[in-house]
């Protein structure tokens, strides 16, 4: 990977002045993605909003034409959203100086009212082609694309948002219609190009390049369009490196031959993206050669370096997180990645949605007067947002990894309904069950059968299954789950018994150490 220095840019520049040549009239891009409230660097230094807009500024400096982009979720997975609800987040991206915003999923998860109330002050271009939100508070508020003239060329930004079915809550975005993401992409793409003679079509997405189901990914809209130049991308948390040929290639080939780039920056704004565009090749020069680079965002640059105005309003709320994450609650033997799919975090999660059910249902009387019996925890791994460290782990660390208004239920479920979910569960790479089950699995991934306290999985058996509200309305591609019926919703959020669940653990001097066992595993063969 490249090293993007600034400064030696700007002297570049100047250098070129002294000497009398002419300048190419170049375009610099920068864009993030799934940012999620990090606000402060973490613990390696890497990331944070003072650091990010250091960077920022210096490219502005030294760059005629700077477009800064985010592609969606920068909210949700920190205390700063979860105890201020965007009053953090929406004015840093307007200190920054973003000029064009998408919508990602998370920016839903307090509904369509509190969402327009932040957005009602967001001061970029506000783009969404495939969502339709007339009748929703949102109405007005988004373009399909912005072209913006630059260096005496046409360029225009296009705005596509993720498929919100099995993503997002029903409640969260009542009213809002959804279009077909290629179709929409392409024909605004070629209106772009065609009718309003754009030298440059940029597409700004939310739909990610991970193909986990039927839906369009990145690289399925690079391929099926023709007139699109660059993709820059979020939702699946990618890094693409430049260059890469790999997994997640940078340039991908369109309907027509023609390169595409996509770009993608990862989470957290760790990294920034790059590209700069020389404005004057651009009818002779194809986007593979355009120039795209990941910047590192670290703490490199000292404090008295870093914005004042930024630092001074993060100051007060930055006080409030400091005083919940330094209190130690529990100690962790292990290191629990919240990206793995089949591992630890994602065990304990279950196990705990196993153990606390039936607490509740211990309380509860069947139709023949007896307690009844719960037989699996399920939770999804998209919940852990965080990973948790080996050694000390803090009330903040906790309310962090698990900041969504979820609530634990109790649901029926059909033996085959369950068997559905878990066979997408485990297309995936797997999700959180409790240790009384074992998902079985091909070489490919494909579901053989799940068994469940040594037996086989009757599919017309009933079962009781311990969740969280999200995951029993089938959200997650979890669609079997939706079909349960719902037998006790508990009134707080589950963050709250987990942490009761945590304390009360440590009071018995015992630590985090679950299971890390996979519980999505390959069949035996003999």
């Amino acid at each position: 990977m490249k090293k993007f220095r600034p400064h030696i840019a700007a002297c570049l520049m100047c250098a070129a002045l002294a000497g009398g040549a002419a300048f190419a009239e170049d375009l610099v891009i920068l864009h993030t993605n799934d940012t999620h409230s990090l606000i402060d660097p973490d613990k390696d230094g890497k990331g944070g909003v003072l650091q990010r807009k250091a960077i920022i500024d210096s490219v502005r400096r030294a760059e005629k034409n700077v477009v800064l982009v985010d592609a969606g979720d920068m909210v949700q997975g920190t205390l700063y959203f979860k105890y201020f609800k965007g009053a953090v987040e929406y004015p840093l991206m307007n200190m920054l100086g973003y000029d064009i915003r998408i919508l990602g999923n998370h920016e839903f998860d307090n509904g369509l009212e509190e969402l327009a109330r932040n957005y009602r002050n967001v001061k970029s271009s506000r783009l969404s082609a495939n969502y339709d939100f007339k009748g929703t508070p949102l109405e007005g508020m988004f373009d399909p694309y912005v072209i913006k003239k630059i260096g005496g060329r046409k360029i225009g930004f296009i705005g596509i948002n993720v498929d919100p079915e099995s993503l997002i809550s029903k409640e969260n975005i009542t009213g809002v219609g959804f279009k077909d993401v290629i179709k929409t992409a392409n024909s605004t793409a070629a209106y772009l190009k065609k009718d309003k003679k754009c030298d440059l079509v940029v597409v700004v997405s939310h739909i990610g390049v991970v193909k986990d189901n039927d839906k369009a990914t990145d690289y399925d809209l690079a391929r099926a369009s023709e007139n699109i130049d660059i993709i820059i991308g979020g939702h699946s948390h990618t890094v693409i490196e430049p260059g890469n040929r790999g997994k997640y290639p940078s340039l991908v080939e369109n309907a027509v031959g023609r390169p595409v780039l996509v770009a993608q920056t990862g989470k957290y704004g760790k990294k920034l993206g790059y590209i700069k565009i020389d404005l004057d090749a651009l009818k002779s020069v194809a986007p593979d050669k355009f120039d795209y680079q990941l910047i590192d965002v670290t703490d490199r640059f000292p404090a008295e370096k870093l914005d004042k105005k930024v630092a001074d309003f993060i100051a007060p709320f930055k006080s409030k997180v400091d005083s919940v994450n330094n209190r130690v609650i529990a100690r962790s033997l292990y290191y629990l990645d919240s990206d793995d799919r089949n591992g630890g975090y994602a065990n304990w999660t279950a196990d705990f949605a196993r153990w606390f059910g039936q607490l509740k249902l211990d309380s509860m009387a069947g139709a023949d007067g007896m307690p009844l019996h719960l037989d699996m925890g399920v939770m999804n791994v998209g919940g852990i947002r965080q990973s948790m460290p080996a050694g000390d782990v803090t009330e903040g660390q906790m309310l962090a990894t698990f900041p969504f208004s979820n609530h634990i239920v109790i649901t029926a479920v059909k033996g085959s309904d369950i068997i559905d979910a878990l066979g997408v569960a485990a297309r995936k790479g797997g999700e959180g069950i409790s240790g009384n089950v074992r998902v079985v699995v091909d070489g490919d991934g494909n579901l053989k059968r799940v068994v469940i306290d040594g037996r086989e999985m009757d599919p017309d058996k009933t079962y009781n299954v311990a969740t969280i509200d999200y995951v029993a309305a089938g959200n997650d591609d979890l669609a079997g789950f939706g079909r349960g019926k719902l037998l006790w919703r508990d009134d707080v959020e589950m963050a709250v018994p987990m942490l009761r669940y945590v304390e009360s653990m440590t009071k018995l001097g015992l630590p985090i150490a679950p299971d890390t066992t996979g519980r999505f595993q390959k069949e035996v063969v003999l």
